[in-house]
């Protein structure tokens, strides 16, 4: 399910800048009478994509066990330039719609740094053999310390069926819509053995 309005989430999105570009466009090129015209016929879409966008985003971030700050800082470049764009376009300022637009284009790009971001945790210091503290440092924000948090549709390790070796594969390589996890091998096999022994079947 969370893959599925993540995809939506981000179809959307794609949607409402496209929309952006298109009107941006029209407005810097004089052509108000085509701005207006095609305003009016994607009026009711442009509701739905702009309810989808904000519904999938705030359902996405409840799923989140923590928020990078570059979320926030997406976060406020949207919703600053939300204003900005009425403005803008209901009194034909180029300027306006112009940041607007760009504000929105930079937000979507932050929100991709900051899930690249969230895959990479700062391992230093840890030693390799140390399967718990490698788990907690880089599993415990989606799968909890007890395997059982389920966050961005994370599974119940504590009741999987994998053995080690099916763990260690999932961790480097990744499996649906979990991302491959920025370990060395030993370091997987560390926290599959920390997996099997300490939380499967507890």
């Amino acid at each position: 399910m969370v893959k599925g309005i993540a995809h939506t989430h981000y179809l959307v999105v794609v949607l409402f800048l496209l929309i952006y570009v298109i009107k941006t466009v029209l407005l810097l090129s004089n052509k108000s009478e085509l701005l207006t015209s095609f305003s009016k016929k994607i009026k009711v879409p442009e509701m739905i994509i702009s309810t989808l966008f904000l519904a999938t985003g705030i359902y996405l971030m409840t799923q989140l066990a923590t928020i990078h700050y570059l979320m926030w800082i997406k976060i406020a470049m949207i919703l600053l330039s939300i204003p900005l764009a009425v403005i803008g376009f209901k009194k034909s300022n180029k300027i306006l719609a112009s940041v607007s637009l760009l504000l929105l284009t930079a937000s979507f790009g932050l929100a991709e740094v900051a899930a690249k971001k969230k895959m990479k945790a700062d391992n230093e210091g840890i030693s390799s053999s140390d399967g718990k503290a490698l788990y907690v440092n880089n599993c415990s924000m989606c799968h909890g310390d007890n395997g059982k948090l389920g966050v961005m549709g994370a599974k119940d390790i504590s009741l999987s069926t994998m053995n080690e070796q099916q763990i260690v594969n999932v961790i480097l390589k990744g499996e649906k819509s979990m991302n491959p996890v920025p370990v060395s091998i030993e370091q997987a096999n560390a926290i599959a053995a920390y997996v099997e022994t300490e939380i499967k079947g507890h």
